[in-house]
């Protein structure tokens, strides 16, 4: 084994939450290394979203001007295509600030956003090929990490404070003994890209007929498109053919007829994401705290997941700066943070489960009536309750601000 390395703060994951916190911590001057068990950031169809909350944050730390010099693709409204026409769900121009809309943007820009702007401290590091293994502990503290490099040579990290932002199957979650309450989820979605042209009707735009479920969402240069099926019914759709699949498509989205043969050419094509709903009862133990998805697992609906971890990172910075850099830190400052968190994160996720249980799984189990739902009638008649919708997935039930410390 090599020899250990020492840090203040150890954060397993290089991902929005992971990177976030570690770029917040390095400004308040504290010693962070980031370590990501990857070589890049090149991986599709993860959380692309930047909310509303997001765009405010970054602007709060002084960088939005070079953020917003991002190639990315703003969104002002989230249609519903129903048999019986379009639907406003929700209107981000009636949100208030500053930013009343979203963007999509590749994940990898934004961490190399993020990683680019943490580098600028010196007391930062970002340490890639790292795959994390477990903990190290002193009885029941955890003191920690444990990785391998990319040529397998095994390494220990030794921190005052350990960070799980390692996502949905955290590795240091699981070293640690720390297990979700599982709620469970009787649906999947399917992701596969799709090529853009020029005239197509852009946006974002859910499309609801006879019990099926298909997402476009505008990108630039593309469409990330997205198909909610069954619980395992992925395997279904494949056992019925590539080509049925397409035809299922183009009758949802006749504009896109043309060109499924040449974008969807294999199965290799469609990605698959196993929806779940998860949440740690208690995200910290003496010197180890989990946030975002090792924390809390979120479903895409409403695509408020990143949002959730990127103000995890927040409010972590908040709260724990001042401990690491003057040495105070205690388990009552890891307990702040959960307590701060907990209730927007629980909330939300209630929120999903409701509509996940009580309208999106009965409508891919087939169960789904052809006819508009009432609440988009009922949205299309009072315009002004599209905001309602807007600001809960665009800018969250407790948006996080920097403080003193982080600016």
């Amino acid at each position: 084994m090599a020899p250990s390395h020492t840090t203040t703060c150890a954060i397993a994951g290089a991902g929005p939450a992971g990177l976030m916190l570690g770029m917040l911590l390095a400004r308040a001057g504290v010693d962070t290394v980031v370590l990501e068990k990857h070589d890049d950031f090149l991986r599709d169809f993860r959380g692309d979203t930047v909310h509303a909350s997001t765009h405010q944050l970054i602007d709060e730390l002084g960088l939005g001007d070079t953020f917003r010099g991002l190639a990315h693709q703003r969104i002002e409204r989230l249609q519903v295509v129903t048999d019986d026409g379009p639907h406003t769900l929700a209107d981000f121009t009636r949100l208030p600030g500053r930013f009343p809309y979203i963007t999509f943007l590749p994940q990898w820009d934004f961490l190399t956003f993020l990683q680019d702007e943490a580098e600028r401290f010196p007391n930062f590091r970002l340490v890639k090929n790292a795959e994390v293994t477990g903990v190290t502990t002193a009885g029941e503290r955890v003191t920690g990490l444990r990785y391998k490099d990319a040529d397998g040579v095994e390494h220990t990290l030794a921190a005052d404070l350990t960070i799980g932002a390692d996502g949905r199957r955290s590795a240091v979650r699981d070293a640690a003994g720390m297990r979700p309450r599982v709620f469970g989820s009787k649906m999947d979605i399917l992701w596969f890209r799709l090529s853009k042209e020029d005239g197509d009707p852009g946006g974002m735009v859910g499309r609801l007929s006879d019990g099926q479920l298909f997402v476009r969402i505008e990108r630039v240069g593309h469409w990330q498109a997205a198909i909610a099926v069954r619980k395992g019914g992925y395997e279904e759709l494949r056992a019925r053919g590539l080509d049925r699949f397409r035809d299922q498509l183009a009758a949802l989205t006749p504009f896109l007829a043309g060109r499924l043969a040449d974008d969807l050419r294999t199965w290799d094509d469609v990605k698959v994401l196993d929806v779940q709903i998860d949440r740690l009862t208690r995200w910290w133990r003496p010197g180890l705290l989990c946030i975002g998805d090792a924390a809390h697992t979120m479903s895409p609906i409403m695509g408020v997941g990143i949002n959730l971890a990127l103000q995890d990172a927040v409010a972590a910075a908040n709260i724990l700066a001042g401990p690491l850099r003057d040495g105070t830190l205690a388990d009552e400052h890891l307990a702040r943070v959960q307590k701060r968190r907990m209730p927007p994160t629980a909330a939300t996720q209630r929120i999903q489960r409701f509509l996940q249980t009580r309208f999106l799984e009965p409508w891919v189990r087939g169960e789904g009536k052809s006819t508009t739902p009432v609440v988009l009638r009922l949205l299309k008649r009072f315009p002004p309750l599209q905001g309602g919708p807007a600001r809960a997935m665009a800018i969250g039930l407790r948006p996080e601000h920097p403080g003193p410390l982080l600016r």
